[in-house]
């Protein structure tokens, strides 16, 4: 027996924050999925990006309690450009979410930046940086 991986979770203090983030990162979630205690998206390659509400979690496993901090997740979206990750960066902090670390060039060769979602969780925003000839 071979167990697959196909599954991302994350805990949503509040389902609608959450969703309206994901969804203005471009995933895609059906219509009303904030009155649901738990929404789906399908990622690239078949993986499934999945909001739970903590009522949902504490349903299952009564003594669930949301950890202080926020960061033991982190969530990568790559972009089409190095200034995409700019473009990108700026608008989700205008809309109100943290930005974590403002986009920089990675000594890895990536543009790179972080910004929070409504539960503290990374989400890195990246693309490859030219190559230098």
């Amino acid at each position: 027996m071979t167990a697959h991986f196909v599954l991302i979770g994350v805990v949503a203090s509040d389902m609608a924050a959450s969703l309206a983030f994901y969804r203005r990162l471009g995933l895609v979630f059906p219509e009303g999925a904030e009155t649901l205690p738990h929404a789906e998206a399908r990622l690239p390659g078949g993986l499934i990006l999945a909001l739970d509400s903590e009522e949902t979690v504490r349903a299952f496993h009564p003594g669930w309690r949301p950890t202080d901090a926020g960061g033991r997740v982190s969530l990568a979206f790559r972009c089409d450009a190095p200034d995409e990750v700019d473009t990108v960066y700026e608008e989700m902090v205008g809309a109100g979410y943290h930005g974590e670390l403002k986009p920089w060039d990675a000594v890895w060769g990536q543009r790179y930046a972080t910004v929070l979602d409504p539960d503290g969780n990374g989400v890195d925003l990246f693309a490859p940086l030219p190559v230098a000839e």
